[in-house]
Formats: C-alpha cells, sequence, structure tokens
C-alpha cells in the first residue's frame, strides 16, 4: 500500500495554460471595470411630441403619416424609445416631411437607422450621400443629403445624428463615437432628424428645408436644443 502511494504522481501544471487563463481573467476583469455606466440622455422622460412645435414659421403640422420610416421587426421595437413623424405644410409650397428617433440607450450597445439604410430597405434608389452643411448663426451644423427615388418624383433628404456630445457625419463615425464613449465609461443616447421634400426644383427643396432646420432649432426653447445639436 505504501509502494502504490510512494509511487503516486500528482498531475503537473501546464505553464502555458496557466498563463492563458491568467491571462483571460485578467481580461474578464479589465471589461467588468471598463463597463460603460455613466449615461448621456438629454430627453429623459421628455416626450418629442411636446418639445417640436406644431408650428414652425410658417409651416403647420397637418399629418403624422406618410413618410419612409425604419424597417419595422423585433429589433426597431427595442432600437428607438421615442419616435416623432410629422408632416408640415406652409400652404403654397410642397410639404416638409419631418421625422425624429431618439434611442435613449439603456447599455453601451447603440445603433441608429441611417436614411440611407432605411430608404434602401423600401426599395428606394438613392444618390450618394454628401455633406451638407447648414448655417445656424452662430455656428454650422454639418448634416448630410442624399435624394431618393421610387418610380416617381424625388425625394430630397436631409439629417444628422447626435450621438451623446458629438454629431459623427457617418456610418463609421458613428460607431467610432460610441466605441470612444464606452471606453470613457460612458453610455451615450442618440438621435436622428432627418427633413425631407419633394419638389423638382433641387435648389428649391434645398433651401426650404435649410430654412425650416434653422426655424425649427429656433424654435424650441434653448435648454433643450442639446437634445438635437450637441
Amino acid at each position: 500500500m505504501k509502494q502504490a502511494f510512494d509511487s503516486f504522481t500528482y498531475p503537473r501544471t501546464d505553464r502555458r495554460k496557466f498563463l492563458l487563463g491568467l491571462l483571460f481573467c485578467s481580461a474578464a476583469g479589465v471589461a467588468a471595470w471598463r463597463q460603460p455606466r455613466t449615461r448621456i440622455d438629454y430627453l429623459g422622460a421628455q416626450k418629442l411630441d411636446d418639445i417640436v412645435p406644431k408650428t414652425i414659421g410658417p409651416w403647420n403640422f397637418v399629418a403624422a403619416s406618410g413618410l419612409v420610416i425604419p424597417p419595422e421587426d423585433e429589433f426597431e421595437k427595442t432600437l428607438y424609445s421615442n419616435m416623432l413623424t410629422r408632416v408640415y405644410s406652409d400652404g403654397q409650397s410642397t410639404p416638409i416631411m419631418l421625422l425624429i428617433a431618439q434611442n435613449g440607450s439603456q447599455t453601451g450597445f447603440l445603433q441608429v437607422h441611417r436614411p440611407e439604410f432605411c430608404y434602401t430597405a423600401g426599395g428606394y434608389k438613392i444618390s450618394a450621400v454628401t455633406p451638407h452643411p447648414i448655417n445656424l448663426g452662430s455656428r454650422q451644423l454639418t448634416a448630410s443629403r442624399m435624394d431618393a427615388t421610387v418610380g416617381g418624383p424625388t425625394e430630397h433628404v436631409v439629417y444628422w445624428t447626435r450621438i451623446g456630445n458629438t454629431v459623427p457625419t457617418s456610418w463609421a463615425q458613428q460607431k467610432i463615437v460610441v466605441a470612444k464613449q464606452n471606453l470613457e465609461g460612458i453610455i451615450p443616447d442618440a438621435i436622428l432628424i432627418r427633413v425631407s421634400t419633394i419638389n423638382n426644383d433641387a435648389a428649391a427643396a434645398m433651401a426650404a428645408m435649410d430654412q425650416f432646420v434653422r426655424t425649427m432649432l429656433q424654435s424650441i426653447p434653448q435648454s433643450k436644443r442639446p437634445i438635437f445639436i450637441a
């Protein structure tokens, strides 16, 4: 019996496996430590419908439908916590369509459907997306613009997104902004503002939308403007 006991050898620890295990444990610890915990939510319990006026300069709210909206699916139901869709008219020019979608993110994951994706999903053919600066007086808003067609008149689209305290101008920049803010321990919210109109005169359409954006932002109380532009 003693001989059998003396001949027993304990399994030797594999140094490589031990180091790998230590590395994985360390990585998990760092990930838990860097988990974003500070939320940026400019909207909070407020509703877009209560903040955006139904009269914007000469434009009046006339309908709440007729807009191209992001695809409806199970993911979409959890994507936006607040959405506003309105059609405005001044009684003379072509109506202006407004869509605002906000994501008050509860986690470090955040997504925003950019119009170039939801219009394509709706069967539209879209033009190249190009930068479209809008002069707001004391500052300049760098929006994007594109044209969309689906067997009829062209819809001219101007839009921008705010994520946390920045206004990224592309899908790639959106991803980078979210990643950077997560690494800083921040859970940002996001908002998409999209303005569009159907008009055969592209220059007139762009001028009308720019003026609508300026008037809309001016009509919103200054304390609420960070919801729309960081």
